[in-house]
């Protein structure tokens, strides 16, 4: 069992032994020191001090003074204060300055160590959810978001100018497994909101008749089976960003009321008629054409202007082929440290296989598919018979003809076979023949440049 080091700190000697013999008890190693500065030159020689226990009324250098000291110098280290003369006013000050706990002399061992078990607890608790921060942040930042595509690096830029305008509702559109959630938690990450406020509801995924209160909570007896209270996700993102993944989905008669908080920034809970205040970012995605939905009235036209203040389209994987080495090399790296293997890289065959494949899942397909590649692989380069691609899953693509004439030559797998998937292939055949340019490709099929919004 590891015995955690208590530095105790007083210039009473009798006292001293007194709290010192109490941590021994309580299966603490006691590290006695007499004095504030003597504290201070033990924890510049980076001894192991899990925590200070101090008496608050000292000569020379205080117990205010020698917490202060403590916190701008060694913030990791929880301290405890300890006062003959407790009274409200020195509690106080003792907080403020940056002990997490107060007692009074004379303490018993049992108070002692519950006070010192509660303190490192907690201590333990934030130093985790620092950590479970830092790595959140490392893994969802823009420089996590791999790419060399034009287009791709046109809507990161973008996408950082809105960090700061936390104010401001950001539209994210774009095919499933682009990357919408990833990149709206790498501007809740950037922003000055609170990082562990980061709260993401699938409009598509919850039932119309809880979709209300899993948004707005409820309150107990509004409906049957509410027994008890329950918060939102709109309270549990205050401060922070919320997430409202799919937005296309969601059905009209919450579409009024969602359109209220964006503008007066409250809402009521089910069954309880009293306003409350909400203020977070709100993020929005949806892989579905939002100006047709309101064309056909699934989609209120004041609430698609009030969520398209900012909007960013993130282009498909085909349309990117370019980013599909760096994409791998990215997420091989991970698989080594997740699976605990080599893998050396990709053959020049199976990446022409990936560069050629049509990508209907986007990134979480390539994803996947190079997880369950490595699995199969053992110390050898990637080949196309680990990636499980089959020729008749390839879109074999042919594009010929002068300025003025194009031909296709389309080949799409009998089970994926639809009008929807000929139409998305054409778009982004010659999107890719325009060089990405939507109006010029919008141009040569006499269509609405919206169109490639869903390609």
């Amino acid at each position: 069992m590891i015995q955690h080091r208590i530095m105790a700190v007083d210039d009473d000697s009798i006292a001293l032994r007194i709290i010192a013999s109490h941590l021994h008890k309580a299966g603490f190693l006691p590290i006695p020191v007499s004095s504030g500065s003597q504290a201070l030159e033990i924890l510049d020689q980076q001894a192991a001090v899990d925590m200070v226990v101090t008496d608050l009324v000292m000569p020379g250098m205080d117990g205010i003074q020698l917490i202060e000291q403590i916190k701008s110098r060694f913030d990791t280290v929880p301290i405890i204060a300890v006062t003959a003369n407790g009274s409200i006013e020195s509690a106080v000050r003792a907080m403020k300055s940056g002990a997490c706990d107060y007692l009074e002399k004379p303490c018993s061992v049992d108070a002692l160590r519950i006070a010192i078990e509660r303190t490192l607890a907690y201590n333990d608790a934030l130093r985790e959810n620092e950590q479970m921060r830092k790595l959140l942040h490392d893994r969802f930042t823009f420089q996590s978001i791999v790419t060399v595509n034009p287009v791709m690096k046109e809507q990161l830029e973008l996408a950082a100018r809105v960090v700061h305008a936390e104010k401001t509702t950001v539209a994210i559109y774009g095919e499933s497994g682009v990357g919408k959630e990833v990149l709206a938690r790498a501007i809740h990450f950037a922003g000055k909101g609170l990082p562990n406020r980061f709260v993401a509801v699938n409009c598509a995924a919850i039932p119309e008749h809880l979709l209300e209160s899993e948004l707005f909570g409820h309150v107990r007896g509004a409906f049957t089976g509410a027994d008890r209270d329950r918060e939102g996700k709109f309270s549990a993102a205050q401060g922070g960003t919320l997430l409202l993944d799919e937005i296309g989905d969601m059905p009209l008669s919450l579409q009024a009321k969602l359109l209220r908080v964006l503008q007066e920034h409250v809402y009521e809970k089910i069954g309880n008629n009293r306003l409350q205040a909400v203020e977070c970012r709100v993020i929005v995605t949806t892989n579905r054409d939002l100006p047709t939905l309101v064309a056909e009235g699934r989609f209120r036209e004041d609430l698609f202007h009030r969520i398209n203040i900012f909007p960013l389209t993130l282009p498909p994987l085909r349309e990117r082929p370019e980013d599909i080495p760096h994409l791998c090399d990215h997420v091989l790296g991970q698989l080594r440290q997740h699976l605990g293997k080599s893998l050396p890289g990709i053959s020049q065959k199976a990446m022409e296989s990936l560069q050629s494949y049509h990508w209907p899942g986007n990134v979480r397909e390539l994803r996947n598919m190079l997880e369950r590649a490595a699995i199969l692989t053992d110390r050898e380069l990637i080949r196309p018979s680990h990636l499980g691609l089959h020729p008749a899953r390839r879109s074999c693509v042919t594009v010929s003809g002068s300025e003025d004439s194009v031909s296709y030559s389309i080949a799409v797998p009998s089970a994926e076979l639809s009008l929807e998937a000929l139409t998305n292939q054409i778009l982004s055949i010659t999107l890719e023949r325009c060089g990405g340019n939507k109006t010029k490709a919008a141009k040569l099929l006499k269509i609405a440049r919206k169109n490639f919004y869903r390609a």
